[in-house]
């Protein structure tokens, strides 16, 4: 029997944006933030890996390469998280872009990259191998792999600490996209047995906090909660 999942809709359905997958994923959650953060009308429409309904014609009709999030606005159908979240806070004029300075617009682009190669990347294997692995699949974390790639996140706060000692966010003084895509790894790092890592970088262990009280981030992080 197919498992019910829970469905989270914002506002009246016919006038809400769509976001397909569920609110767990970090880059659904990275989408959510930015509707949250735009005051934009969503829905979130869940996408059933157990039944393997990600890689069904209908999803992969959203997101051809069968993964989550894909995002529907109207006729307009788009897929990858950090396009997507731009394409919200472009709609809604939202100064999380910075798109009306081009220095400060190009410094949230590098930063979002550096999130998106030096952060997500390693963080993603160790969400893995330390949460997904053995609570899903019943599997043991590879210490190994965990431990490489927890070196490389070092290496990466020991940068951002080094950018946050000179200004308050990562782009600059403001807070930006760059930041806030953040949020979702950041957070399962906390539930990681890895969390005290960050004793060792006060300023990026401030700078997370930060985020994580934002209103738009604790509504989010709730709706994780709640998925099964």
């Amino acid at each position: 029997m197919k498992q019910k999942l829970p469905t989270f809709s914002l506002f009246h359905r016919e006038m809400a944006m769509k976001v397909y997958g569920l609110p767990m994923s970090t880059n659904v959650a990275r989408v959510l933030v930015c509707l949250e953060e735009a005051g934009e009308q969503y829905e979130v429409v869940p996408i059933d890996f157990s039944t393997a309904e990600h890689k069904s014609p209908e999803h992969t009709s959203r997101n051809p390469f069968g993964q989550v999030p894909a995002l529907q606005d109207g006729d307009l159908i788009l897929f990858e998280s950090r396009a997507i979240s731009k394409y919200v806070l472009r709609k809604n004029n939202s100064e999380l872009l910075k798109e009306h300075n081009l220095s400060d617009a190009a410094k949230v682009d590098v930063w979002l990259e550096a999130e998106s190669h030096h952060f997500n990347e390693p963080m993603s294997v160790v969400i893995y191998q330390c949460l997904i692995l053995p609570v899903y699949f019943g599997g043991q974390s590879d210490v190994k792999v965990v431990e490489e790639n927890l070196e490389k996140l070092k290496k990466t706060f020991e940068v951002y600490e080094q950018r946050l000692c000179k200004f308050k966010y990562l782009a600059g003084d403001f807070l930006s996209l760059a930041d806030l895509s953040h949020f979702p790894t950041a957070y399962y790092l906390l539930a990681t047995p890895h969390a005290a890592m960050l004793d060792e970088f006060p300023l990026v262990k401030a700078w997370i906090d930060g985020m994580l009280a934002r209103p738009s981030v604790k509504k989010v992080i709730e709706m994780m909660k709640a998925t099964p």
